[in-house]
This record gives structure tokens, sequence and C-alpha cells, in this order.
């Protein structure tokens, strides 16, 4: 039997979305890695952006937590493994600390994680401390370890809401709301990692101001309790994989992608911007991503179009997800009416709206077992085509999202978690 094992931790958490969770988790990863230690961050709830933030602020691979989508055994599987050489485990939490069913803070109190509520306090005073106490009291059983403001003007608004705390609330410090510090944001949520040529400049002054205001010192040690360990079977040995990979397409889970080669799959990457052939695959994966903003390059790369027509006529596997899902499309139009036409196999179009379209957890039961993951879209779909399956959210969320198939080709505004079947997904994938 494996030993518990012993890390300090802390859950970054908000009264709502927009707060400035990401900055601040990526500002504290910052701040304690460029101090020598090594930090393992986590988060809460389906996300393919802020992981990408993280991940460079931290300098190590981040990994979804969630009660639901990953499960209780998955995610203390993963903070087990992450608690046996981090220094520091952070953990962003999604939505509002209490939001959601499972939110935040049922995660916290199961793994007895501390909060740290994250507050902005643009236009604020001593109501910071009516909103500090109402997180920290609201769950009387919640580890709560204190509140930091963000966004903060000057340093008597600082103290302000320091001043404005009671009940022995304890004072983490303040994040200015210099325009240096903060991260841009489009449609579907932070831009990616990739796109910021000023990422590690905006890290290191949010971390420097983070040093100045904040107590740096590391959070009490969390116990994280072993986990049983399942190992994956080789159901894909010897299976080429190719994964379409550029900024276009790049919402991948680290933790599906992991189980691929755990299971004995070699997983090839390619562009589909820029590359003229797939690689020699006998599957396909395309993942979601942001095509809409690519969808003319993407047209215009003949090659690649045809080169994965021809994939799905010798009958070889293709999944497609959400924005890959765009990809097979006979057109796409942007938000601004440019028209691309595209792959054509998946018959129908999609056109961009800049007002979201579905938001949910899904549960899918498809013919080769029930799978877990989430819908996030402003794209709207017309087509013929006949679903085998449809979703359904576990807490009444918009979108029972379709499932497209036609031979070994599936096609979803899904995006799986592949952990939550590991032999439904082999299915997908085998030859």
């Amino acid at each position: 039997m494996s030993q518990p094992r012993y890390c300090p931790a802390v859950l970054i958490a908000a009264p709502a979305s927009g707060q400035g969770k990401t900055t601040v988790t990526a500002a504290l990863a910052r701040l304690h890695r460029n101090q020598g230690r090594k930090v393992r961050v986590f988060k809460c709830g389906p996300d393919f952006l802020d992981p990408m933030i993280l991940e460079r602020a931290s300098g190590n691979p981040v990994y979804q937590l969630d009660m639901w989508m990953v499960g209780e055994d998955e995610s203390r599987r993963l903070l087990w493994e992450a608690a046996a050489d981090a220094d520091l485990i952070l953990i962003e939490g999604v939505m509002g600390l209490f939001d959601g069913t499972p939110s935040s803070a049922d995660l916290a109190r199961r793994f007895g994680v501390p909060v740290l509520g994250v507050i902005d306090g643009t236009a604020m005073a001593q109501t910071f401390g009516a909103l500090a106490l109402g997180l920290a009291r609201y769950q009387p059983d919640l580890p709560f370890a204190g509140v930091l403001a963000n966004r903060v003007g000057t340093v008597r608004h600082a103290q302000l809401l320091e001043g404005s705390l009671t009940e022995g609330l304890r004072w983490y410090g303040a994040l200015s709301r210099e325009t240096g510090i903060e991260l841009p944001s489009r449609h579907l949520g932070l831009v990616q990692a990739s796109e910021l040529n000023d990422l590690d400049v905006r890290l290191d002054a949010a971390a420097a101001a983070l040093a100045s205001t904040c107590d740096a010192t590391l959070p009490p040690a969390v116990t994280f309790e072993a986990p049983d360990i399942v190992s994956a079977e080789p159901l894909l040995e010897g299976v080429r994989i190719a994964v379409a990979h550029d900024e276009a397409f790049a919402f991948t889970y680290g933790a599906s992608l992991d189980l691929l080669r755990q299971m004995g799959a070699e997983l090839l990457f390619f562009s589909p911007i820029r590359d003229q052939q797939l690689p020699d695959a006998h599957s396909l994966y395309l993942p979601g991503g942001y095509p809409e903003l690519h969808h003319v390059a993407l047209g215009q790369n003949q090659s690649m179009l045809q080169a994965i027509r021809a994939h799905h006529t010798a009958g070889k596997p293709l999944l497609a997800e959400c924005g890959g899902m765009l990809y097979l499309l006979d057109a796409l139009t942007d938000v601004d009416g440019q028209r691309a036409e595209l792959v054509g196999l998946f018959k129908g179009e999609a056109v961009m709206h800049k007002r979201l379209a579905a938001l949910a957890l899904q549960s899918v039961a498809l013919p080769e077992g029930t799978l877990r993951g989430h819908t996030y879209h402003h794209s709207l779909t017309s087509t013929e085509l006949t679903p085998i399956a449809r979703g359904v959210s576990p807490n009444g969320g918009r979108g029972a999202e379709a499932v497209y198939r036609e031979g070994r080709m599936t096609a979803s505004y899904v995006h799986f978690y592949f952990p939550s079947n590991p032999r439904a997904m082999a299915a997908l994938f085998l030859p």
C-alpha cells in the first residue's frame, strides 16, 4: 500500500469569473519558481487556455482536476503524484468558488486544500471585507487560507481593503491593475500563450509586483492520500496517431495525450496550416482550437485538405472535436462574414457568432462506451446528417451536443476527456 504524501498547497478561487484568478495563479507560480521552487499547477474544470499560461508560468505541465469530468479517483492520483517532488501545488478554481455542481469549493473540501480568495478590488473599499467574510464563512467546513486583492489602484487603496478584514481573516497581499500584468483575452477566454510574445515579461512583472506586497512564504502542507493505481492497458500498441497542433488546433488535454501514449500509441504532430501532407499514421485526431481565426489559410492549403479526404476515403479512424469538426465542414464563416471552403467531409456549414452558443459538461453514450467531456463554442452548425448520439449535461447546462459519424469519422462539438473511458477512446482510434 502506497503512503500519503505531503506538500504545501492552496486553491485560488474568486466570487465570480473575471476577477483575475489566472493572473494571480500565474503570478504566484512564477514568483515561487523564480525563488527556486518546483511548482505544480492544476486547473479546476474544463479549460484549454488557462493551462497554457500556467504551464509557462510554472515551467511544468498543467492538468485538469474535476470531481465529475476527471473524477475523484483520478484527481486524487494526479495530486498525489505531483506531491512526490513539488515544493508547492497551486490549483486555479473555475467560475465563482461555489458555482456549479461540483464546485471548486467541493474539490477544496474533498482534498483538504485551503482556499485563497481573489477579489477584484476595483471601485471597492470596505465592502471588500464583507465579500471576503462571505467566501470564508458561507460553508463552515471549507478550509480557508485568506484573501488577496486584485486590480488595486494605490497603496492607500490596498490599505483600505486590508483594514476591512474581520474575524482574523488573513491578508495575502494585493496585485496592481497595471496593464502590463493583466492577460489579454478573446471570445473563448485568454489568448493562447504562444500568441503572446511578451508573456514571460508579463509573468515576471506580475511576480515582482506580488513579491512586493504578498506573503510569499509557503502555505501549510496538505496530506494527499495514496490512490489506487490502475495501469493503462496496451490497447493501442503500435498505432500511429496524427495529431493536429498549431495556432488553429491546440485544445488538447495533457492527460488525454498521456493516455494514448500509455496505451502504446505513437503521436505524430502536424500543422494543418503549414504542412502539405499528413504524417504516416493509422489514425487522425483533429482537436479544437481557433480555426475561425485561420480559416482562409486552412482553406488555401489544398494539399492538406486532399490528404485528409484521402485518409477518410481509405477507411482510417478520424476523431474531430469542436474546431476540428468545423474544419471538416464544407465551409466556415467568421464573425465578419468572410467564408472559406474547407475539407468537405462533413456536409454542412458553420457560422461564428459573437454570443456564446453552448457551455456545458457533457456525457455521451457512444457505441464504443460512455465518454465525458464538455462543450464551449460560439459557432452554429447546419447539417442534414443524423446524429448517432447526443450529450447529456449532469447539471442541466445548455447544449445536448450531437455526435455525428460517417464510416470511421466521428465528429462533435464535444471535447472528450479521454481518461474518462480508455477502452472507448482506444476503440475510436484502433485501425
